[in-house]
């Protein structure tokens, strides 16, 4: 049974390409200081001394720093190549979080934490692109795992230490992040740099290629649309929810972090091996629409009269980890498979850009509802809303 186990690991990681490996230790070593963004809204409201509404509206600030930046580096990905791009951005953004770590007023958080998600997330296109640049076609969806894999492995380990870091100094977890990008930049100069790496050079095809946009793909602006609404529900699970289990369960910055590491090691383990054994058995539809209604439970059961706050905090991680490790790398198969390597910066950008979009939206909206109308609500209205999206999976699947 173990040699089986054994055995199943082997083919799940088995065929990757070494450039993607490499890639996904880059991002490793980058989301492994993911301390700010978990924890920037109870930064506001515990160190900062501001309401959760206020709060809620500098998360906001930086989803929309994240739309302009992700428009911006799809654009620019397409023109002048992903290498670049997110050497740049990772510089970039591990400068702007210490220098985040430094803003004292609320006003001047606010205009900081606009630009640095500009700069940082401007990152994510190229690196989509990239990652679709040295994979094959055969094992693109494991090869998106394997980096989504590192994101959370790095997301376990940043927020199990910055929850340690957040219970003696705050200002402690924009240094560990900002450095960590900084690190991660010198990697991926290190290792894939055009006149160290030859792969990395796009060769630029003769034949004539027809190039479709994104923003006139009807059932890809579609498929956006259902992303966005989806992202909303999908980002009070670490915006709104971790104040949630502060001030409504009592739990303490330690704990909080331990519950949102669980979130990184699941995935970590298993992730993998799942998509490995559903991958090409049903369309990618399928399995997103199965993981939305996973986190729709892990919302509802927020409101279970569950005595132990502990047993609650875990359950309710427990089911939107499950619905993530079945959906999301499925979302990339599907918007991938709609592109061409002259146009997928713009398809990137806007899959981008609908994530961050939520960011914008979510946290700030999610936070007004649970300060006027309390948690118990908000809790039953994002996960209803989940669930009413099955149907658009459904109409989603017949268009395609």
């Amino acid at each position: 049974m173990l040699s089986s186990a054994i055995n199943l690991y082997k083919s799940s990681y088995g065929g990757l390409s070494r450039n993607t490996w490499w890639l996904s230790l880059v991002m490793l070593v980058n989301r492994s200081g993911t301390m700010v963004v978990p924890f920037l809204t109870m930064y506001m409201t515990q160190a900062m001394g501001v309401g959760i509404g206020k709060a809620g509206f500098v998360m906001s600030l930086f989803g929309a720093g994240a739309i302009v930046g992700a428009l911006a580096g799809g654009k620019i990905t397409d023109k002048v190549g992903f290498y670049y791009v997110q050497l740049f951005t990772l510089l970039g953004g591990g400068l702007m979080f210490i220098v985040l770590g430094q803003m004292k007023s609320y006003s001047a958080i606010c205009v900081t934490t606009f630009f640095l998600s500009m700069i940082n997330e401007a990152f994510r296109p190229a690196n989509a692109v990239a990652i679709a640049h040295y994979s094959k076609t055969e094992n693109r969806t494991r090869s998106y795992s394997l980096n989504r894999l590192a994101i959370n492995l790095g997301w376990a380990f940043g927020s199990a230490i910055g929850g340690i870091l957040a219970s003696f100094n705050y200002g402690l977890l924009f240094w560990v992040d900002g450095i960590t990008n900084i690190s991660a930049a010198v990697l991926l100069f290190l290792v894939f740099a055009p006149s160290r790496n030859t792969v990395t050079v796009v060769t630029k095809k003769k034949t004539v290629v027809i190039v479709n946009s994104a923003y006139r793909d009807r059932t890809y602006l579609f498929f956006i649309t259902i992303q966005l609404v989806f992202a909303i529900c999908f980002f009070q699970m670490f915006t709104t929810v971790p104040v949630f289990y502060k001030t409504g369960l009592h739990l303490s910055e330690s704990y909080i972090g331990i519950n949102m590491a669980f979130n990184g090691i699941l995935i970590a383990l298993f992730e993998m091996i799942i998509v490995f054994r559903l991958e090409g058995r049903r369309p990618p539809v399928h399995y997103m629409a199965a993981g939305v209604f996973l986190v729709s439970i892990s919302y509802l059961a927020l409101n279970l009269p569950i005595g132990n706050a502990m047993v609650l905090a875990f359950s309710s991680m427990f089911f939107v980890t499950i619905g993530e490790i079945i959906s999301m790398p499925f979302m990339n198969t599907y918007w991938i498979s709609r592109t061409n390597a002259e146009n997928r910066g713009q398809y990137a950008a806007l899959y981008t850009v609908a994530w961050s979009s939520a960011q914008a939206t979510g946290p700030f909206l999610g936070a007004q509802l649970a300060e006027h109308f309390g948690y118990h609500l908000l809790w039953w209205v994002i996960g209803t809303t989940c669930v009413l999206l099955l149907p658009a999976y459904w109409f989603l699947q017949k268009r395609s």
